[in-house]
């Protein structure tokens, strides 16, 4: 069983504990990319990037002077957000951490697909970012299926943790024999299921950490998952979604 998440736009370089052990596998796609960037201007990657120029300035050297090599901080300890605080990653004990490492896979603009320990450096560039890239007019054209194939190269059933601006470069590719479950978390207010993209971040986060921690490895037994207030509800859900609702 695998499991996929959104990246965090906010990242930190952090090698005390861990240093990165792996590479990530389209490395090659991001140099691509890393090139691609170093000849916009300034101007063209803050509008890019839609952000403040404190964040484009620190984002901008961050390009001009990234090294794709080298003692890298491990993905899902540079990514930072309520997602990754509620993974809780820091405080999980070694086979929590060993399961992170084997089934986790995070989504990127600009890696592509990243295992928990690959080793990057810090970057922004969203997904839906509105950049071409030679004949590629935008990030969801230059990925294609790669990502997708990736994540089913083995045939393993994955839980979908992802926003819906990362799952669609998966979803585009599905094919019926691929399990791909999504996990909603919502509320019921005024008749209608709702979800709030804060406490579903939360909720994405405690999820991942459920399953690492109890070593999961049935998708049946994620529907025992009552953090945060949330319980699955069997009459919202199907064999591809999963709806967790707020009590």
């Amino acid at each position: 069983m695998k499991i996929v998440v959104s990246p965090a736009k906010t990242m930190i370089e952090n090698t005390d504990c861990y240093i990165g052990s792996s590479v990530p596998t389209y490395i090659d796609k991001s140099k691509i990319l890393l090139e691609e960037i170093r000849q916009k201007s300034y101007e063209e990657l803050k509008e890019i990037w839609k952000c403040n120029e404190k964040i484009a300035n620190e984002n901008f050297d961050r390009f001009k002077n990234m090294n794709l090599q080298g003692s890298l901080t491990p993905a899902i300890f540079s990514y930072q957000g309520i997602q990754y605080q509620y993974m809780a990653v820091n405080v999980m004990e070694a086979s929590a951490i060993e399961y992170i490492k084997e089934n986790l896979y995070i989504l990127s603009g600009f890696f592509g697909i990243l295992r928990a320990f690959d080793g990057v450096s810090p970057y922004r560039l969203e997904m839906q970012a509105k950049m071409e890239i030679g004949e590629h007019k935008n990030l969801y054209e230059f990925w294609g299926d790669k990502i997708y194939r990736k994540l089913f190269e083995t045939g393993e059933v994955v839980i979908n943790l992802a926003s819906k601006e990362y799952s669609k470069t998966i979803e585009s590719y599905l094919s019926k024999e691929n399990k791909f479950i999504t996990c909603v978390f919502a509320e019921k207010k005024d008749g209608k299921v709702v979800q709030k993209a804060t406490m579903a971040k939360m909720a994405r986060g405690e999820m991942v950490n459920f399953i690492a921690s109890g070593n999961i490895q049935n998708e049946e037994k994620i529907k025992k998952f009552d953090r945060l207030g949330f319980n699955f509800d069997k009459e919202l859900s199907n064999e591809k979604k999963y709806v967790f609702i707020l009590e």
